[in-house]
């Protein structure tokens, strides 16, 4: 049996290759993803390894988003007997302006300034000079050289770096310094202890101090200092790194997760396309199967010569799909890095969990889809099976149906349900509820493939006469082989749809937020890391024309010892966006916060209400609700006056998330908007637009990441694409002396390639219709349990809907091409002779 199974799959090559590329592709993906993130996991390990380096302990603000550690605390940490050295550390993200004075990109990765400490007091190695020397004086810096090299400055060069909380600062590079790790897009500024100071702290306070100790244990030494600084975070330096790895670990852990949900996607599809495959192949060898049977074959060995197949087609998919794999992250870096997304560089990462992961899902998979096909191969009867009708004799529907109804009715109501509420409860259970109706129309679509293909067949083949008749009668004859195929596309782009529709709703939230909310006539905006410079919305009010600025400042809180996040309001929010106070008084003054209507619903905070902020710094600041406002995404839940944002935020984290700007009745806009460009000209990263470009530049975001997500679903539709090209080369193979028998009765070549890409569109039309419309529905779902984010205006994109349903008509002929022409080559008389 062993022999015959071999020597089969080498008798059917085409068939071995189609059968292993769908698990080559899928395997690959999860290779891929596995070996991508270990090795951006192992760069940045890297990187941060040095931390704390020369250190036995750290002494940090025991909430990451205070003003930091007090100066003081060095002379109470010096004073201990077994602390040897003492050394503070502050730092700030920064922008460095090339000569045109314009930003420096660096592709998303930091650019930050920090203080440069001499040999004497360091804790690690001095800094490796490999150009100029250290700073000595205010204005001097050194600069890492992965960012001189981005930046084009040298030894020398003088140009401006952008403070965000400081404004522009003259700086002349005095050295070039080396690190361990290549970086990325990394730029590390390194100015004078002092300037440093005055820079990225408000004088008082550092963000940690780094303690060396005189031979203690660390564990000893951070018990001492823990005990003389009871209010501060003492973490000995080996636990330092490890929360930085561990935060390392959790950051990827994102990405990886999102890999490899396309990679389970890209492997379902597979599964699929394996399982047609083993049940087609299982049919078109049913006699041969019958007549080992019949010399003595018991069902056992049948069903395992089968598996055997299956395992050895998963073998050499896994082994060339891991190979793959690595091809696959190698090609994935080098498209972040064309993107200029500043990934840290480093070789790639393949542990040993990779290749039991990649081999064992491969082979797994491979395995269990080829196993039901096995079973039924073996329960064939070998005198019913070698009768000539056999084959084309199917199993009932009815129970695998109504099994499938059920499941479907259970999974809408739970969708239906879950749009009803909102949060992450809400989108679990609309996710269940997707998962549901998807097992239910893998278990339907059989049965559902018979009234829609027929339906689709009777429209689009009746221009081509009998042989469309023909194609459509095929196409439903095998409800079975029908259903599986366009599942596998079916998946694909009822994913596409589900973003297209979250995608589409984002944007026209968005849109509708700024047409039906903002009344400014212009609008700055600013990098999401940095946000607004300071001083941008104080040069705006100094423009003629301008006549009247607000500004919306981040507030984070602890409300209740729980951390709350809302925004302070600098200005009137009159003529420029739309707040609507249901109830109390417009005005923001003094110690009073506004609260939008659904947080007073949900925290039972009404007029007169006292609210007990504390602050990062621990300082406690009571508010009194003053006026409660129609929800708004534009202010979130609450909004505090610009008073109490001065006693809850420190002053070295204070920022703007958007300058709203209105201009003086009768001001010609065009040079208004001249002069707001030439006073933000300083601030360099800010952009000035008007409500139009704000709505694009924010579509342009949303496109971007709909892009990727859009680039990495693509890979479940070749899938399917390839899914429907295997299933039909195989359903020529199995129809062989039939379409011989159409040849030999007068068929051209032409009407038999026809006929097949009839057949395949059909199969393509009815995969992309229920896809599309499952993805809509459930777009739905999710867009309505996040009403409370924003997104409370449902769009279809109908354009792009309509545009898939042609590309799947184009995918379902162009899939056809191949199997058409091999049909069409079909030789009528080898055909129909019995073999």
């Amino acid at each position: 049996m062993r022999k015959v199974s071999l020597r089969n799959l080498a008798a059917h090559k085409v068939r071995l290759a189609l059968t292993v590329l769908s698990v080559v592709l899928g395997t690959a993906f999860v290779a891929g993803s596995f070996v991508f993130t270990d090795t951006l996991q192992r760069t940045f390990s890297s990187i941060f390894s040095d931390t704390a380096q020369g250190a036995d302990v750290r002494v940090s603000a025991e909430d990451a988003r205070s003003s930091g550690v007090p100066v003081s605390a060095a002379d109470v940490i010096s004073s201990l007997p077994d602390v040897r050295a003492v050394a503070p550390y502050v730092s700030g993200q920064i922008v460095v302006l090339d000569s045109s004075g314009a930003a420096v990109q660096t592709g998303g990765a930091p650019t930050i300034g920090e203080a440069y400490l001499p040999p004497e007091r360091r804790l690690d190695e001095d800094a490796v000079f490999i150009a100029g020397s250290a700073p000595t004086a205010p204005g001097d810096v050194v600069i890492n050289e992965g960012g001189a090299t981005r930046s084009g400055l040298g030894v020398g060069d003088t140009t401006q770096v952008l403070v965000p909380s400081k404004g522009t600062v003259d700086v002349t590079v005095t050295g070039i310094y080396d690190t361990a790790v290549e970086s990325g897009g990394y730029i590390g500024i390194q100015f004078t202890e002092g300037q440093a100071d005055e820079l990225f702290s408000d004088g008082e306070h550092v963000q940690y101090y780094d303690i060396a100790g005189t031979g203690v244990s660390q564990t000893e030494l951070r018990d001492e200092i823990a005990a003389a600084l009871p209010d501060s975070k003492v973490q000995t330096a080996d636990d330092v790194r490890d929360e930085a790895q561990a935060e390392i670990e959790q950051a990827l852990s994102f990405v990886n997760y999102f890999l490899l949900a396309f990679g389970a996607i890209a492997l379902l599809v597979g599964t699929f396309i394996i399982y047609n495959t083993f049940s087609m192949i299982v049919a078109q060898r049913v006699r041969e199967l019958a007549l080992l049977r019949a010399i003595g074959a018991s069902r056992g060995q049948v069903s395992r010569s089968v598996v055997l197949e299956a395992l050895v087609v998963g073998v050499i998919g896994s082994a060339i799909g891991f190979a793959g794999g690595i091809g696959l992250a190698y090609g994935l870096r080098a498209l972040l890095n064309a993107f200029d997304l500043g990934l840290p560089s480093g070789a790639l990462a393949l542990e040993p969990r990779t290749v039991v992961v990649a081999f064992a899902v491969g082979i797994v998979v491979t395995v269990l889809s080829a196993y039901a096909p096995a079973r039924r191969a073996a329960k064939v009867p070998p005198i019913a099976a070698m009768r000539e009708e056999f084959a084309s004799a199917g199993d009932s529907l009815r129970v695998r149906t109504w099994i499938g109804v059920v499941i479907g009715a259970i999974g809408a109501a739970a969708v239906v349900i879950g749009a009803q509420s909102t949060g992450g409860a809400a989108a679990a259970t609309v996710g269940a509820g997707a998962v549901a109706v998807i097992v239910a129309v893998a278990l339907a679509a059989p049965s559902l493939s018979r009234p829609v293909v027929g339906a689709l067949g009777s429209v689009l083949t009746r221009p081509f006469g009998p042989i469309g008749r023909l194609a459509r009668t095929n196409s439903v004859r095998n409800p079975r082989r029908t259903a599986a195929t366009a599942f596998a596309l079916m998946l694909g782009l009822m994913l596409v749809s589900v973003i297209g529709v979250l995608g589409s709703t984002a944007k026209a939230s968005v849109d509708a937020l700024v047409d039906n909310g903002i009344e400014a006539d212009y609008i700055f905006s600013g990098p999401p890391s940095i946000g607004i410079p300071t001083g941008a919305a104080a040069a705006a009010r100094e423009v003629n024309g301008v006549d009247r600025v607000a500004v919306l400042h981040p507030v984070s809180v602890d409300i209740d010892d729980e951390p709350a996040f809302g925004v302070a309001l600098e200005g009137s929010p009159e003529g420029l966006f739309d707040s609507v106070v249901v109830a109390g008084s417009p005005e923001l003054q003094g110690d009073s916060i506004a609260v939008s209507s659904s947080a007073s619903r949900d925290e039972g905070w009404a007029l007169g209400s006292i609210v007990n902020m504390t602050s990062v710094d621990g300082q406690q600041v009571p508010v009194t609700v003053t006026s409660v406002y129609e929800d708004n995404p534009l202010v979130g839940q609450w909004m505090i006056s610009n008073d109490v944002y001065q006693k809850v935020t420190p002053s070295i984290v204070r920022s703007d998330i958007v300058v709203l700007v209105g201009a003086a009745p009768g001001t010609d806009l065009n040079v208004l908007r001249t002069d707001l460009e030439a006073a933000t000209k300083p601030f360099v990263v800010v952009q000035v637009q008007d409500r139009d470009e704000f709505k694009g530049s924010q579509g342009q975001q949303i496109d971007t990441l709909l892009a990727v997500l859009y680039g990495l679903l693509a890979l479940a539709v070749v899938i399917s694409v390839l899914g429907i090209v295997n299933t039909l080369a195989l359903s020529v193979v199995e129809r062989r002396r039939e379409i011989g028998m159409l040849r030999a009765v007068g068929m051209q070549r032409p009407q038999v390639r026809r006929t097949i890409y009839l057949e395949s569109l059909l199969i393509a039309l009815f995969g992309a219709i229920v896809g599309l419309g499952l993805g809509v529905a459930f777009g739905w779902g999710f867009v309505r349990t996040l009403r409370d984010e924003g997104l409370g205006l449902l769009t279809v994109p109908w354009g792009q809907i309509v545009a898939m349903l042609f590309g799947s008509a184009v995918v379902g002929v162009l899939a056809a091409l191949w199997p058409a022409v091999r049909a069409a080559r079909t030789r009528p008389l080898e055909a129909i002779t019995e073999p």
